[in-house]
C-alpha cells in the first residue's frame, strides 16, 4: 500500500492504492484550512501537518492515528517573549538524527527544535542571533527557513536553505553557523551587488543519504551541486530547458541522482511551451533527460512549488508532484 500526504489550501488529503495505479482518497482532514506541508515520521508512525487558518493562525498538529484522525495540537513553534516576532506559517518539519529529534522550519526566517517527537518546540538561537540577520531579505514567498538536511547519523551537523538568505551550516548542533555561499550568483540582483549579497533566493534543497558531503539545489535561476557539505556550489543546469524552478528532490541510493521540474523564466513561472516534464541526472548534472511519459504535453502551463514535489526511499522508486491548479501526478518507476 502506498500513501500519498497532499497539503491544500482546503486540508490535507491522504491518497492511498498500488503503486504504478489510480490512487483513491482515504482521508480529508483539516476541511476549509491550509495545510502547508505534511509528513509521516518513518520512525514513530506519527504524523505532522502544518496548518494554517484565519482565526486560529499558523499551527503544528500531530496523530498518531493511521487513519488521521484525532488529532493534537504541539506547544509551538512559537517565539519566545523575549522576541518582538511572530510565526507566518510553518514551512517544513524533518525527522532528525536521534531518537525524538524534529526541526521546524518557518517564516521568519527561524529554526525551532523539538526533542519529545514534536509535542513541543523550541527556538534555536543560535541562527536567530546570526549577526547579519538585519541583512536578509524576503523572497516572494516571504523570509522561509524552508529547506532542513540533517547529516545522517550526526546530529551536530545540519545544513538549512532560506529564501532569500542563503545557506547556513552547522556542525555543533546550531551554537553556532556559517555560511555556504560559495559560487552560488545572485543573478536577479545588480551585477555590481552580486559578489556582496546576503540576499541568495534558495529554493530548495536536499542531501544524499548515501554520500552526506554532496547536496543538490533549485536556486532562484539555476540549479547546483556542492560535494563539500555546502560551502562550495557549482551550477549544473546546463542541458535543462530552463535553469529555473521551485522544487529539487533526489534518489537516496543514488548520490548523482536528482530531479527537477523546470518552469519558463523568473517571470512567467509556468512549465515552458504548455509541456510539463520532470528532468532527470544520473550523473551528478552533468546531463539531464526529460522524463514526461503520462504527462500532459499540449496547453498545460502548471506551476509546481517548493515544498510539491515528494519521493519515496523504495526501489523502483516512487515519485508525486502537486501544481498550484489542483492536480497530482504520481510515477511508481523513477519517472520513467
Amino acid at each position: 500500500m502506498t500513501e500519498l500526504l497532499v497539503g491544500t489550501r482546503k486540508g490535507l488529503f491522504a491518497l492511498r492504492g498500488t503503486g504504478g495505479e489510480p490512487m483513491d482518497l482515504a482521508v480529508r482532514a483539516f476541511a476549509g484550512e491550509t495545510v502547508e506541508y505534511a509528513v509521516r515520521d518513518p520512525r514513530t508512525g506519527r504524523t505532522f501537518a502544518s496548518v494554517s487558518n484565519g482565526q486560529f493562525g499558523p499551527r503544528v498538529m500531530f496523530t498518531d492515528d493511521p487513519d488521521l484522525g484525532n488529532w493534537t495540537q504541539a506547544k509551538g513553534p512559537t517565539f519566545p517573549d523575549d522576541i518582538d516576532a511572530s510565526v507566518v506559517r510553518t514551512w517544513v518539519v524533518v525527522p532528525g538524527e536521534t531518537d525524538g529529534l524534529l526541526y521546524a522550519g518557518v517564516d521568519p526566517a527561524a529554526l525551532f527544535v523539538s526533542r519529545d517527537n514534536g509535542e513541543t518546540w523550541e527556538l534555536n538561537r543560535g541562527l536567530w542571533n546570526t549577526p547579519t540577520r538585519p541583512e536578509w531579505e524576503p523572497g516572494l514567498g516571504g523570509l522561509a527557513l524552508h529547506s532542513i538536511c540533517p547529516w545522517p547519523g550526526d546530529p551536530s551537523r545540519l545544513a538549512v536553505g532560506i529564501s532569500a538568505a542563503g545557506v547556513w551550516l552547522t556542525e555543533d548542533g546550531g551554537q553556532t553557523w556559517r555560511t555556504g555561499y560559495a559560487g552560488l550568483v545572485a543573478g536577479y540582483m545588480p551585477e555590481e551587488m552580486r559578489d556582496d549579497t546576503h540576499t541568495l533566493c534558495v529554493h530548495n534543497m536536499r542531501r544524499s543519504p548515501v554520500r552526506p558531503e554532496r547536496l543538490f539545489m533549485q536556486f532562484h535561476g539555476s540549479v547546483y551541486r556542492s560535494d563539500d557539505a555546502g560551502q562550495a556550489w557549482t551550477d549544473i543546469s546546463g542541458g535543462l530547458p530552463d535553469g529555473f524552478g521551485f522544487p529539487i528532490a533526489i534518489d537516496p541510493a543514488d548520490a548523482d541522482a536528482a530531479f527537477v521540474i523546470p518552469l519558463d523564466g523568473m517571470f512567467d513561472r509556468a512549465t515552458p511551451g504548455g509541456k510539463v516534464a520532470v528532468y532527470e541526472t544520473r550523473d551528478a548534472g552533468g546531463s539531464w533527460a526529460p522524463r514526461d511519459q503520462g504527462l500532459p504535453q499540449k496547453n498545460a502551463w502548471l506551476t509546481i512549488l517548493r515544498q510539491a514535489f515528494g519521493t519515496d526511499e523504495q526501489s523502483p522508486q516512487s515519485l508525486a508532484f502537486g501544481s498550484t491548479s489542483g492536480t497530482v501526478f504520481a510515477s511508481a518507476d523513477g519517472g520513467a
